[in-house]
């Protein structure tokens, strides 16, 4: 655990300097491109009948079967299935890394399955059958010039093996059970293009639970049919936040003027009034450990992103943690477990 906490803080570390070092990075990344043109995009497509190509399906053991301690007595209801589309777990920055990431590479397949699948998606093992497909993600570098074609290409790359999985999720295992869709950083980037092709206004939708799409932006009208959620117990609806200390509205995010969709994971609602520790039910703060009552979350008005304020101190080193990125899922891992209960109780009533 040490060493998936040690991981986690070095991604947050990351994540908190892009923003001073963006003109930098850039210019280094843009240098980098241009000598690697010639190099092989990534591996061959996946084959979804294989399960190996799937980091969490229940016709596996996996890292998403585990259950804390804490919960042993738990009684668990599989009445709907989750499909997940994990974070960036590939961060090849030599001047020979890929646009995108071969599902050969075990390093990152590691990463993927000790760090999203067993601390991300297990907080809907309780209600859900999980499944989460490996696909060929961007490279973390593919951010810093999101714009460009060559970036562009490896979303899309990485983007048709979620929807291939999703159709194959679709016409083997779903059988018209309730779903719900879960995403986080990059897995959301991707997760919108999908509810926006197959639910938003699609028949689909009737079979929608909710959408979590946490960790990246939600654009006011990134939907045309699908509502955002402003109760804990709606359904066919979605909700998101990104989570940042309070006082904190980095320069990206403030040149959004706005444009965001956020809801606050202690309310359930859009509500921009602070919500009270009180309602908080735990962070995971290790996978074996929960800690209640320790995080107070209110929505920023001008920005729309969470602000949070925490008694917890998740770095090791005790600096102040401005970016709470790599633990938006965690700071909230209980709240969310009991919600998914919630809404697939309200679905099937």
């Amino acid at each position: 655990m040490k060493k998936l906490l040690f991981f986690l803080i070095a991604i947050a570390f990351l994540s908190n300097s892009i923003e001073a070092q963006n003109g930098k990075l850039l210019r280094k990344v843009v240098e980098k491109r241009l000598d690697r043109d010639s190099v092989p995009n990534t591996g061959p497509a996946p084959d979804y009948s294989d399960l190996q190509n799937w980091a969490a399906s229940p016709f596996k053991d996996d890292t998403s079967d585990s259950i804390p301690a804490f919960l042993k007595n738990e009684t668990s209801k599989k009445r709907a299935d989750v499909f997940f589309i994990h974070p960036t777990s590939y961060f090849g920055e030599e001047d020979t890394s890929p646009w995108n990431a071969d599902l050969r590479d075990t390093a990152v397949n590691n990463n993927t399955d000790n760090l999203s699948i067993l601390l991300q998606t297990t907080v809907f093992n309780g209600s859900c059958r999980v499944f989460a497909p490996r696909y060929r993600q961007g490279n973390m570098e593919a951010f810093y010039v999101f714009d460009t074609p060559e970036a562009k290409a490896a979303f899309d790359l990485a983007y048709s093996d979620v929807k291939k999985a999703f159709l194959y999720f679709l016409k083997h295992y779903n059988k018209k059970r309730p779903i719900i869709i879960a995403s986080h950083s990059q897995g959301s980037l991707h997760a919108i293009r999908l509810l926006q092709e197959f639910f938003d206004g699609k028949p689909l939708q009737k079979q929608l639970v909710c959408a979590y799409i946490v960790g990246y932006q939600i654009k006011k009208d990134a939907f045309r049919k699908l509502p955002v959620g402003e109760r804990p117990d709606q359904t066919g609806c979605f909700v998101g936040w990104r989570t940042y200390a309070k006082g904190e509205i980095p320069k990206g995010i403030a040149e959004e003027n706005g444009n965001s969709v956020c809801v606050n994971p202690l309310t359930w609602t859009t509500s921009e009034q602070s919500a009270s520790p009180e309602l908080h039910l735990g962070i995971m703060s290790n996978f074996e450990t929960i800690v209640p009552h320790t995080v107070g979350a209110g929505i920023e008005p001008s920005s729309k992103i969470l602000w949070i304020n925490t008694q917890v101190v998740l770095d090791e080193k005790k600096k102040a943690i401005k970016n709470y990125h790599v633990w938006d899922y965690n700071l909230f891992w209980m709240n969310i477990r009991q919600n998914v209960k919630e809404r697939i109780d309200a679905y099937l009533k």
